[in-house]
């Protein structure tokens, strides 16, 4: 498992996501890119973690300018997969090796595929990093 280190802002981003939610957050990601921040929390926090119709994100969205996402920590690369596509319908995740790169193949449901995928391929972006982070994957790829 690739070391992850914490910049201050993200320290502060979880301290500030634990005392409004009560949720154990185990790690935090800030994505420039598609200007959200990734949230990791665990296995059973999900809905503390979102609050009542989304109250939690809303209130965090107003306060960090950002866009709130929430994952459900994976203690395997499949468990990571399905959460980070999540609520997409997973039927089967695959880990190939190429040489020294590894590839996570996500096969979902057909009528699920555009969730998974995200507006923009933003979930897909949110499951390589939350993958790359956690279990140096080198690419995944939605079926």
């Amino acid at each position: 498992m690739p070391e992850r280190r914490l910049t201050p802002d993200e320290l502060r981003y979880m301290a500030l996501f634990q005392d409004i939610t009560g949720a154990t957050v185990k790690d935090c990601v800030i994505d420039d890119e598609y200007n959200r921040i990734i949230f990791v929390v665990g296995k059973g926090d999900v809905g503390r973690a979102v609050g009542r119709k989304g109250s939690n994100i809303r209130k965090l969205k107003k306060i960090m300018g950002r866009d709130i996402e929430v994952v459900a920590e994976g203690e395997t690369i499949e468990d990571m997969a399905r959460n980070a596509v999540s609520p997409a319908r997973v039927k089967q995740v695959r880990t190939a090796r190429t040489g020294n790169k590894t590839t996570v193949y996500i096969h979902v449901d057909s009528k699920d595929k555009g969730t998974a995928i995200g507006k923009n391929g933003k979930n897909v972006a949110r499951a390589r990093i939350l993958l790359k982070r956690y279990f140096d994957v080198d690419n995944v790829v939605i079926k």
